[in-house]
């Protein structure tokens, strides 16, 4: 995948979580299934913006490629196994919101690992 690529894809994600932690949310609220969903809706909603977030300093942010792929995917499969439990009664697959938590908390692990490459900037 191109960097170039990786970098639109984190916007998209960032769009898409955010309508999608919006609308599990009102699932949430009308159906009250608040434990699962309202979670889901938590993580998607809280995970959007750092990837606007990567996507708008991505070229002062040097573990950023990482940083996205670790906190798209691993959002996308704990919400995904959530949702999927609410609505099916079965998780994506075994451990699946483990490993979503784990790559989202690797993200954020790999991204804060930023702070230690030198990068050129402008103060702005």
């Amino acid at each position: 995948m191109t960097t170039d690529l990786l970098r639109r894809a984190a916007l998209f994600l960032s769009g898409m979580m955010g309508a999608g932690g919006v609308a599990l949310a009102a699932a949430a609220n009308h159906t009250g299934a608040t434990h699962m969903l309202g979670n889901a809706s938590a993580m998607c909603l809280a995970h959007a913006p750092i990837l606007l977030g990567i996507y708008l300093g991505w070229s002062r942010i040097k573990t950023a490629a990482p940083a996205v792929i670790l906190l798209g995917l691993g959002t996308l499969l704990f919400a995904g196994d959530l949702v999927s439990r609410q609505f099916t009664g079965n998780g994506l697959f075994p451990m699946a919101a483990p490993a979503g938590g784990l790559g989202m908390m690797l993200g954020w692990i790999v991204l804060s690992c930023a702070a230690f490459f030198k990068t050129a900037h402008r103060d702005l």
